[in-house]
């Protein structure tokens, strides 16, 4: 029987979640997971060796070793045959703050002045909804919002409500976020095609193109009323590129004011 993996330390989700290429891309779709993603930024662009990347990541070098060299593959691979690439997924949990000894950055963390994240739990039989959110209203794009409120739901009815902090992680590691959440169903704004991707590949019902209040918002929902666009997309990029792989900019590093410097 195979030795379960070792949950792999990494400090914050990309920038970009997804690359395309200029005019017709090639056939397929090249997934990079956040881990490798970690180990590419290490190791290539923090110049760290594989023995200071495994004690950051919280892993062996030999594991290290294995993630880099994957890494590296995929990368060659969109890079060559002109196939987009989608950063999303993998075996990760994101720093609490305790690997501030091996990368030496300003970490707000270690500090521990980051608002606590982790959503309670939920019932078995309960749904878990959840709604980017600003001062009671969806907040319009997915990859950049810094809370999410979450609304249990047992019979029909909401039986218990919570805001989570984000900590300005992007699309692919938001998925992730709400998959360890609990989460069901997600009601949103704008979206791109990268992060719905990810939503579908964590189970999580995509409700896009809502506005208004929240509260709302999930009343129209429990209700068979709730107004949303499946085609939704995001609408704020003024890069090119097509919505099907959108990979906006968000804050990075838990958030301009907030992460590792």
């Amino acid at each position: 029987m195979a030795r379960p993996s070792r949950c792999r330390r990494i400090c914050f989700g990309p920038a970009y979640e997804s690359f395309v290429p200029e005019g017709i891309p090639g056939s397929g779709l090249v997934g990079l997971t956040l881990d490798e993603y970690e180990a590419i930024r290490l190791i290539d662009l923090e110049r760290q060796t594989h023995a200071q990347c495994a004690k950051q990541m919280d892993i062996s070098r030999t594991t290290v070793t294995e993630i880099y060299e994957s890494a590296r593959k995929k990368i060659a691979d969109s890079l060559v045959n002109g196939k987009p690439l989608l950063i999303s997924g993998g075996n990760y949990r994101f720093c609490d703050g305790s690997a501030v000894r091996y990368c030496q950055k300003n970490c707000r963390r270690a500090d521990g002045l980051a608002p606590d994240s982790k959503a309670s739990g939920k019932g078995a039989a309960e749904m878990r909804i959840a709604v980017t959110f600003e001062n009671g209203t969806i907040f319009q794009h997915f990859g950049r919002t810094e809370q999410f409120k979450l609304y249990d739901v047992s019979d029909g009815t909401i039986t218990k409500e919570q805001i989570v902090d984000t900590n300005g992680n992007g699309h692919g590691a938001l998925a992730g976020f709400l998959k360890e959440a609990g989460t069901d169903a997600l009601i949103c704004g704008g979206i791109g095609g990268g992060a719905k991707l990810a939503l579908a590949d964590a189970g999580i019902k995509l409700y896009g193109g809502v506005s208004g209040e929240a509260d709302s918002a999930v009343k129209d929902f429990l209700a068979g009323q709730l107004s949303y666009n499946p085609d939704t997309a995001c609408g704020h990029h003024g890069h090119e590129h097509p919505d099907s792989l959108c990979g906006e900019k968000t804050h990075g590093c838990h958030g301009n004011g907030g992460g590792c410097k």
